[in-house]
């Protein structure tokens, strides 16, 4: 080996530790700054209403992304998607300020888990009760599956008219690996204390008697949101079952079918909201009001975060084999 090859070979080790290096102080300083921060931010993540206006205003309750469970680490930081736990204590928040005259709900989603959904849906009928002041639904690109559940909580729903909507259904979704781990000769052994504890692994076979045990947690979920979409648009259950097939309905197609009220832009849904309410009345879109150095925080997590831990996020989102309220388009 010449001077050449032991130099080059001695550069690559310097920059394989230079990397390595740089990688663990990065994760050390995200840590770090974590637990330094984190009392800090949980106070800012629970005030979300010392900004509100001094006078008359809709709060602006945006729903944007898969309707899923917040982590608690991650509700600490500023999210680019939908925070469950963050949007259930605006409505709390919402509900306790005496000059909320409403709420605008902001729709922009495929759906999400059965449980968020109808937490958020059963919230904002409890905002209702025991405000009476008005919800109204704008649906932005797409209202779909949980997205459209949430939505039977107001009293008037208007969709942009390039809206999706609709998908009214649920879905679990498996993925099974046994034919795959067949020929590869890898052999899955399960220790179970019934013949259906372990069904729906990715490993075995699914029963006929498995299909119809998952059959009946997708249709008990599915009778309660045919029956909530009777209630909120004011149909009989069996109209509805009509159009509760999964599919997914432009605006002009759902507003055909009485699944949503008008169609219309953004500040026209606002304009008239206004108008109804009395006229005198601003729109308040909160803001996120944690550390500025939390986004840099959070940045340096998703950063120090490998392929793999991103796509079982994904997996666990989108085959998780729980029933979901959620629109798999394209997937």
């Amino acid at each position: 080996m010449n001077k050449k090859q032991i130099a080059g070979l001695i550069a690559a080790a310097l920059v394989f530790v230079f990397v390595c290096g740089s990688s663990m102080v990065i994760r050390s300083f995200a840590a770090q700054q974590e637990n330094n921060y984190l009392d800090k931010l949980l106070k800012a993540s629970e005030d979300v209403s010392k900004d509100f206006p001094a006078s008359p205003f809709v709060g602006v309750v945006s729903v944007e992304g898969t309707i899923q469970a917040s982590s608690s680490a991650s509700s600490l930081f500023p999210t680019e998607g939908y925070d469950h736990n963050r949007t259930l204590k605006l409505i709390d928040s919402l509900e306790a300020d005496p000059n909320n005259k409403g709420i605008l709900l902001y729709v922009n989603s495929p759906g999400g888990s059965v449980y968020e959904s109808d937490e958020l849906y059963q919230r904002l009928l409890k905002y209702k009760e025991n405000t009476e002041r008005p919800i109204w639904t704008y649906m932005a690109n797409m209202a779909a599956s949980g997205g459209y559940y949430v939505s039977m909580a107001s009293d008037k729903i208007i969709a942009n008219s390039q809206t999706w909507t609709g998908s009214i259904g649920v879905i679990i979704s498996l993925t099974n690996y046994k034919e795959l781990m067949d020929k590869i000769g890898v052999k899955s052994i399960l220790f179970t204390s019934g013949r259906n504890k372990a069904m729906g692994s990715s490993e075995i076979d699914i029963t006929d008697e498995q299909r119809q045990i998952f059959q009946s947690l997708v249709d008990e979920p599915y009778n309660a949101f045919v029956s909530i979409v009777a209630k909120g648009r004011h149909m009989d259950e069996a109209k509805v079952r009509e159009l509760a097939d999964g599919r997914i309905y432009t605006a002009r197609q759902a507003k055909e079918n009485k699944l949503i009220d008008q169609i219309a832009g953004y500040e026209d849904a606002q304009a008239e909201f206004q108008k109804a309410l009395g006229g005198d009345v601003e729109f308040y879109t909160p803001t996120d009001s944690a550390s500025p150095f939390a986004s840099l925080f959070a940045m340096a997590k998703d950063y120090t975060r490998s392929d793999a831990d991103k796509l079982a996020d994904l997996m666990e989102i989108k085959e998780s084999g729980v029933p979901m309220y959620y629109a798999a388009i394209g997937e």
